[in-house]
């Protein structure tokens, strides 16, 4: 299957959301604020150039099969979100979204990219192996919720 990869755009949005929904370690990332269709605005506005989707033509239509949501604050930045369909894994699609964005940053001048990967989620965890992410034991991840709809977490 041809797959093909493009910047993503609001009105991208239902679709995305479909597709982070489709899974269960998606869902569990997710929260109601930030990755609302509003926060996701801002997010793309933040990060014109970094954020990409990968799909397929499907009876001459786009059929998300993947998307990658990248940002950074001038000199570091930070996967916020990746996820390929399920019936799409295996094929290539996380590795060319990741390649891309990595090609966007380094176009930006960002030297260093991170992610944050649930412990319990081998499968992501290999993958971001397999990438040359490798895990930092030597800090402590901190986070603090500054609206009463978002989860502190765990």
């Amino acid at each position: 299957m041809d797959i093909k990869i493009r910047d993503v755009v609001i009105e991208d949005y239902d679709g995305i959301y479909q597709l982070w929904d489709s899974t269960e370690q998606s869902r569990r990332a997710m929260n109601p604020v930030d990755d609302s269709r509003e926060g996701i605005e801002r997010y793309l506005k933040r990060n014109p150039t970094t954020c990409f989707l990968a799909y397929t033509n499907d009876d001459n239509r786009e059929k998300i099969v993947g998307v990658i949501l990248t940002g950074h604050d001038g000199r570091r930045a930070i996967v916020h979100h990746l996820c390929v369909d399920p019936n799409f894994r295996r094929q290539g699609v996380a590795h060319m979204l990741v390649q891309r964005a990595e090609e966007a940053l380094r176009k930006e001048g960002i030297t260093k990219v991170f992610g944050l990967v649930f412990k319990d989620n081998d499968v992501a965890n290999n993958f971001w192996e397999e990438q040359g992410y490798a895990l930092r034991t030597n800090l402590n991840y901190r986070n603090k919720s500054l609206n009463e709809h978002v989860p502190q977490g765990e």
